[in-house]
């Protein structure tokens, strides 16, 4: 089993920056365990459905990235520390959402949230005007 706990969310202003982060334990969930998986960001606004935002491979060699965040996220991983991060640069008010962690086994990235099989409980970002 598997258990993704995110953080950093927070409130901030229009052109603001924050950083997420996403922290995987499980009994047997090893950091040669945790490099296995493909590691994602989804949110949710109030009303919308969940989306896609950012995913990254094992190696970190691949990445993919929703088109409205293309510039402004980077999705990066520490596979030792068996963290996933989202920095996130020029917020703007439409990226007010409650942000998720997921993953995922094997090496392709999804971008439909059914793929993935695990998930955390979310953490809260507001960009105010």
């Amino acid at each position: 089993q598997v258990q993704l706990v995110e953080s950093g969310g927070d409130l901030v202003q229009a052109g603001g920056s924050l950083r997420l982060s996403c922290a995987a334990s499980g009994r047997t969930f090893s950091s040669y365990v945790y490099s296995t998986y493909v590691m994602g960001w989804f949110r949710q606004a109030p009303g919308k459905e969940r989306e896609f935002v950012a995913a990254i491979t094992w190696s970190s060699a691949g990445t993919n990235y929703a088109d409205s965040v293309k510039g402004r996220f980077t999705i990066s991983r520490d596979n030792a520390k068996k963290m996933v991060y989202l920095q996130m640069n020029s917020l703007k008010p439409e990226d007010t959402a409650v942000y998720y962690c997921a993953a995922r086994t094997g090496q392709r990235i999804g971008t439909s949230p059914s793929v993935y099989e695990y998930w955390g409980q979310g953490t809260q970002v507001t960009v105010s005007s």
